[in-house]
């Protein structure tokens, strides 16, 4: 499949900025540009330019100058589409760059959809669709991890992995059916013994695939991270200062958060998306009770807790509910007001809530550099190494892997039971299929365009 009419686009951020930058792609993109760029010094047209070049001059609407611009010109197939692709760069106040598109279109271009820049790059066979998704991922990365993860596999580091599966299984299919074909010169004698070897490690393989999926969405997506406590035990305190700002009402008075309060903050290349709640304890108090209830609910979903404990009052029934709630989930428990007198040790709240303690002043802000460490430690054990390390953090890739693996085990399923082997090749090329919705291929056109319409206008 491959669309031939020309695209264009603005291709920068909305807004006045120093630069802007209009796409032009397809067949007719270099006469395109001919019609409404002149040059200048020179007369030579466009068309017979060299590609990777770079030419100065005005955009011209017939008589009137719209803008002076540099213009890029490269050809296909060494272009980001695959085909002939124009950039101007023009001046960037967003009415300028606006003329220039209207003048682009006037001349012959229309105007692209959301993600067909990429689109095109995917169907002309430049990148496959694992790699088209990583565009939209780099974009969005917010974090320095996510970005990194995103980048490896806009460089094929899925599409390596993903394809290394599939030629392994592609082969016991081809040579099942060989073998069903030409039985007296092929034989399947003890070749089910040999294939569930192979299929051993294929299934090994997914499983660890799979197994990345929940460090990459908390790589991609954040930390879902709720903070709890009793009233004024120093929560919207440590919100404000994570944050850098005064976002929490910080009071004397207990119980003034009544709501939930959320915040995205990045520590050391980590994203948190941070909930400041009501404090936990029984109340009479109408709206206060709801703030609690949310407070649980927002727990229950939680990636992370983080329990802020007032180290200048004693321990009582509303900290053990606390310490009930978080028992079995990720945590890190925070011994607040550690810069007053102390009646509470981190001995005694680390014996009680079986989690690390770590010892703060959320209103002096200081020990929140430990809290960072121990929630890096939490979730990627220190570190994570980019440089051989591969994690799915796209949904749609985690669904296929599923289904590849529930393919594969069938497969050993049936060389256990002794099923005869065709049966072997119908649950193969099931996982075939499935590994081939990562990259792209027996994808339905539907889904191709679902995709697509996520990504921004000029991309």
């Amino acid at each position: 499949m491959r669309e031939t009419d020309t695209i264009a686009a603005i291709a920068t951020a909305p807004g006045n900025s120093g630069i802007s930058i209009v796409r032009i792609s397809g067949e007719e993109a270099i006469p395109v540009a001919d019609r409404i760029f002149q040059k200048k010094k020179g007369s030579r047209p466009l068309s017979e330019e060299k590609s990777h070049t770079i030419h100065y001059g005005f955009i011209h609407d017939e008589d009137e100058v719209v803008d002076e611009v540099l213009l890029m010109l490269m050809r296909g197939p060494k272009s980001y589409t695959a085909e002939d692709t124009v950039e101007i760069d023009c001046h960037g106040g967003m009415l300028v760059t606006r003329r220039i598109l209207e003048t682009v279109l006037k001349a012959g271009a229309r105007l692209a959809e959301p993600g067909e820049f990429t689109k095109r790059a995917f169907l002309n066979g430049r990148i496959d669709l694992s790699q088209a998704e990583a565009v939209i991922d780099v974009i969005n990365s917010k974090n320095e991890y996510a970005l990194k993860s995103s980048m490896g596999q806009l460089r094929g580091s899925v599409s390596r992995k993903i394809r290394s599966l599939r030629e392994i299984i592609l082969y016991e299919i081809a040579f099942i059916e060989s073998a069903l074909d030409d039985p007296e010169h092929i034989s399947l004698d003890g070749y089910g013994s040999r294939l569930e070897k192979t299929l051993s490690e294929v299934e090994k393989e997914l499983d660890q695939l799979i197994r990345t999926s929940s460090t990459g969405k908390v790589i991609s997506e954040g930390i879902r991270t709720v903070i709890l406590g009793k009233p004024n035990a120093g929560k919207s305190s440590l919100m404000n200062a994570l944050v850098g700002e005064d976002r929490a009402i910080v009071t004397e008075i207990a119980g003034t958060t009544r709501d939930i309060l959320e915040e995205h903050i990045s520590l050391q290349g980590i994203s948190l998306n941070v909930v400041d709640t009501a404090g936990i304890r029984d109340t009479e108090d109408v709206v206060e009770k709801i703030g609690v209830s949310r407070a649980m609910e927002a727990a229950g979903d939680a990636d992370l807790i983080i329990y802020v404990v007032d180290s200048s009052a004693p321990l009582d029934e509303n900290d053990e509910q606390i310490m009930e709630l978080i028992r079995d989930k990720k945590a890190v428990v925070l011994l607040n007001k550690s810069d007053l007198k102390q009646v509470v040790s981190s001995s005694e709240v680390e014996q009680k809530t079986g989690h690390k303690v770590i010892s703060i002043s959320a209103k002096e802000e200081w020990g929140l550099n430990l809290l960072e460490e121990e929630i890096k430690n939490l979730f990627y054990g220190g570190a994570i190494d980019f440089n051989d390390q591969l994690l799915i953090t796209n949904v749609r890739h985690l669904q296929a892997l599923k289904e590849a693996l529930k393919s594969i085990r069938m497969v050993k399923q049936s060389i256990l039971d002794r099923m005869p082997e065709d049966f072997y090749s119908i649950d193969l090329m099931g996982a075939y299929e499935s590994l081939g919705l990562i990259i792209g291929e027996a994808l339905e056109d539907d889904l191709v365009n679902e995709i697509f319409s996520r990504f921004c206008m000029g991309k």
